[in-house]
């Protein structure tokens, strides 16, 4: 089983990377992206990448990141994302911050997601507000000992900003989408798919490290949205389930939609509600399965990583 004292990290990047290495494809769809570190590897090789996530803030990564292929922020567009930003207003238009942050760091954060809604480019909007979320993982890492080491975060903000890698461009017309994984796999034709397979049995709010579930908030402006965030995967793949053979239901429909797309790379962390040997005798009741690669990092996490492909 795996140990829940330790956070488990919802994809291994060099294990995904080695698999994926062994296959050939031009084009790949990646229904529950996360973020954009798969989609900005595989731009590197010259894939184009489709990906896809129902979380805004990992939607608002993977644009800056897998569906920008040179667009950078300026001087200008920094300077106006902090223009203000210590500057109180009459009250908080986001009072969710307060969940996360002092009242300072707050009224920081909310003028930043204020002051993005200005720029003109989406891209632009993506890039600053991945920086944004940057500066609050940097915030949220520090514990009251640590404290005083903390540098201003327009600083900070600025020192992301500098130290931003330049876009990947793969010469490709890459597209990310904020939709269920079932919608987007319906409509995205590619040579392959990389299906992250979501926590089985748990809330997206619960599958998440409070860094995820702060981002979401400041994106969409408040807390009020999970329960329709939730009620909008009802009945598909990443719901809440209570039993394997309901997940497995799900997991079917989804590959089942699938079909046109000619190869599955799925990856799996063992330990949960559902085994590997359970998933992988669902895949072969669609389709045959290549090949079945683990990666043991239970001495770091409890878990083993599985991706298996068909």
């Amino acid at each position: 089983m795996i140990n829940q004292s330790i956070p488990i990290p919802r994809s291994w990047l060099a294990f995904e990377l080695n698999i994926l290495r062994r296959l050939e494809f031009k084009s790949a769809a990646i229904p529950f992206a996360g973020n954009s570190a798969l989609g900005i590897y595989l731009k590197r090789r010259e894939v184009r990448v489709f990906a896809n996530d129902l979380l805004q803030s990992a939607w608002t990564k993977c644009v800056a990141g897998i569906q920008n292929n040179g667009e950078k922020l300026s001087d200008d567009d920094v300077n106006a994302i902090l223009e203000d930003v210590y500057v109180p207003r009459y009250k908080l238009k986001n009072p969710a911050l307060r969940s996360w942050f002092n009242e300072t760091d707050s009224w920081w954060f909310d003028n930043v997601r204020q002051n993005l809604d200005k720029l003109q480019s989406p891209v632009a909007f993506a890039i600053g507000a991945s920086l944004g979320m940057a500066a609050g993982d940097y915030v949220l890492s520090f514990s009251p000992e640590t404290l005083e080491l903390r540098q201003p975060l327009s600083n900070v903000y600025r020192r992301l900003w500098t130290v931003l890698p330049d876009p990947v461009n793969n010469g490709q017309n890459n597209s990310c989408q904020n939709k269920t994984a079932d919608e987007f796999i319906a409509e995205t034709f590619a040579d392959l798919m990389f299906l992250r397979l979501p926590a089985a049995g748990v809330s997206e709010r619960n599958a998440h490290a409070d860094k995820s579930i702060w981002r979401e908030e400041w994106l969409r402006g408040g807390n009020d949205f999970w329960l329709n965030f939730e009620s909008s995967r009802n009945a598909k793949l990443g719901a809440r389930v209570q039993t394997a053979s309901q997940y497995l239901q799900l997991l079917q429909e989804t590959l089942r939609t699938a079909s046109h797309i000619k190869t599955w790379a799925i990856a799996h962390v063992e330990g949960g509600m559902v085994s590997t040997q359970d998933i992988v005798e669902l895949i072969g009741r669609i389709r045959r399965v290549d090949a079945i690669y683990t990666k043991d990092f239970s001495e770091l996490t409890g878990a083993r990583a599985v991706i298996i492909t068909a």
